[in-house]
Formats: structure tokens, sequence, C-alpha cells
């Protein structure tokens, strides 16, 4: 009897420590979850991405608000029915507003006709600032 006890001991410690110790054991779980939470934050951070660049091309496919803004600021375009008025030497409460970040520079909507130049944005003549 004493010899099947420690046949059965030594055949459970052998079972134990290749849980612990073997292939699969703790060093290769500790090693696995690293790798896991090291893949959570790349899949987060591009997820972030993703959602953004998604946005993005909601933006362009439902209407040209972003182009246009961006042709407006970037390459000083407006409209065949507009007037571009820019406003130099303004008085001291617009020059507070510019320097709070606003813009001094209006663009005006006309009601007229459209032109038969189509209905594509036209350049902007460029202007000089110059300070008072």
């Amino acid at each position: 009897m004493k010899v099947l006890t420690v046949i059965l001991v030594a055949f459970a410690l052998s079972i134990q420590a290749q849980i612990w110790f073997g292939k699969g054991g703790l060093s290769r779980v500790v090693q696995l979850e690293s790798q896991l939470s090291a893949q959570k934050t790349t899949n987060q951070a591009a997820r972030a991405r993703n959602d953004q660049v998604e946005a993005e091309l909601v933006d362009l496919r439902e209407g040209l608000e972003m182009v246009e803004e961006k042709a407006r600021l970037e390459l000083d375009m407006v409209k065949p029915d507009e007037i571009y008025v820019q406003v130099l030497g303004a008085p001291k409460a617009a020059s507070e507003a510019s320097s709070n970040g606003k813009s001094d520079l209006a663009v005006a909507t006309t009601k007229s006709a459209p032109s038969s130049r189509g209905t594509s944005a036209q350049p902007a003549a460029s202007l000089e600032k110059t300070k008072p």
C-alpha cells in the first residue's frame, strides 16, 4: 500500500509540475497576457484612428462644406455670385476683434442671376493688409 501511495503522489507531482512549468505553464500565460495587453492598446489606437477617418469620409460624402471651407481659407476662393470684401485700416473695435482671432475679411453675396461662368469657385483677388 505504501508503494502505491508513493507512486500516486509522484504521478500527481509530475502532472502539477507540467501544468506549472511545462510548455503551456505559468511563464507562457504571463507572456501571453503581456502580448494581449499590448495588442489591446494597439487596437484601441487603431479604432480611434478608424473612427476619425470614417467621420472625415462621411463629411466628404455628404457635403462639400469641408471642401468649400478649405478652398476659401487656403486658396482664397469665392463663389461666382459673391463679392470679396477686405477692410483696410479698420477702426479700433475691428482691430481688437481681429486680435481675438476674428477675421476682418468678409464675403458678401449678391442677389444676381447666375453667371455664364458656371458654378465653380473663382480665386479672389489678393490684397495686401496695411497697418496704419
